[in-house]
């Protein structure tokens, strides 16, 4: 008897209205009478399976039973399937497994319970990237392999400045952050754990080197690799105009923000003195006006003026 396969029929006839023998047969690929040996020993075990004949005939479970759900509530559920579904328009984990997951948790509810389960959804998470490529979904799926099989990746990475290298890397896992996967990983160049935005991967090839996983979580790389404080912190004033207001309030808390009297807004943050900050800054183009310092006024202004300079011709 295989106890996965009469989980699995169990949970399908579940979370369908009803099943026929032959979907079902098809799908575990096995047998019809396997089918139908499985759907008796199922009844004998107490779960209250129905079989109607004709053309829409097929089984199905009584509509009063579900799955001791323990100690989750209806509320908790909508949660979990809530997150589940964010992870699944991420791609985060493998598609068919995301899908088996959630039918176990819709297996969870009574079939009369689901009928208002799906329509009470109060959250909706999307983390699908706007930016789509069939040969990102490769990417991500041959390093989703060599991760659970431990085998070796190599590739050329282009880092911040341009530079290209290649790596040989110990896969440890993939993190979203943001819209942005990282491959987190072993570099076996630098002796030591190392990030990868995927976007910056090329040229990947999995090897067949295996190697033994290394005594880190990702939570532990995570945390390593979190929000760094930087050394070369600076004050700024930053001044928005009316048309930029909206924009300012996307991206500042509202502790920052001093609202004027003529529509304006003043921010005071406390950012990292780098170049990421002027083209941070030239992102709101004409909305926003460094006050202060002066110094990365002139910054801006200058990156302004060496744009304009690439155009002069047109």
């Amino acid at each position: 008897m295989n106890l996965e396969r009469l989980m699995a029929i169990t949970i399908l006839l579940l979370n369908r209205k009803r099943v026929q023998a032959q979907d079902l047969a098809d799908r575990l690929e096995v047998s019809l009478r396997t089918i139908y040996r499985d759907l008796e020993r199922l009844n004998m075990a107490g779960i209250p399976i129905v079989s109607y004949t004709g053309g829409e005939g097929g089984f199905e479970i009584m509509e009063s039973f579900r799955l001791d759900r323990q100690m989750l509530s209806m509320d908790e559920l909508a949660t979990l399937t809530t997150a589940l579904n964010g992870l699944q328009s991420a791609k985060a984990y493998n598609g068919g497994k995301l899908d088996v997951l959630l039918e176990k948790v819709g297996a969870l509810v009574s079939k009369a319970e689901g009928k208002g389960f799906s329509k009470t959804e109060p959250v909706m998470i999307d983390l699908n990237p706007w930016r789509k490529s069939h040969a990102e979904k490769l990417k991500y799926e041959a390093l989703s392999k060599a991760i659970e099989e431990s085998t070796v990746v190599v590739f050329t990475y282009t880092n911040m400045q341009g530079n290209e290298t290649e790596r040989r890397i110990e896969p440890m896992g993939l993190v979203l952050k943001g819209y942005t996967w990282y491959l987190y990983g072993f570099c076996l160049q630098r002796n030591d754990f190392r990030s990868f935005r995927l976007s910056r991967i090329r040229g990947l090839a999995v090897l067949h080197d295996k190697f033994e996983r290394r005594a880190v979580s990702l939570s532990e790389l995570n945390e390593q690799w979190g929000p760094k404080r930087e050394d070369n912190m600076i004050d700024l004033v930053l001044k928005f105009n009316g048309a930029a207001r909206v924009q300012a309030e996307d991206h500042f808390d509202e502790s920052e923000i001093e609202r004027q009297s003529d529509g304006s807004l003043i921010v005071r943050v406390h950012y990292p003195d780098n170049d990421w900050l002027i083209g941070f800054l030239l992102s709101f183009r004409t909305g926003v006006y460094v006050v202060e310092p002066t110094r990365i006024a002139s910054s801006v202004k200058k990156a302004a003026m060496e744009i304009s300079e690439i155009y002069r011709g047109c």
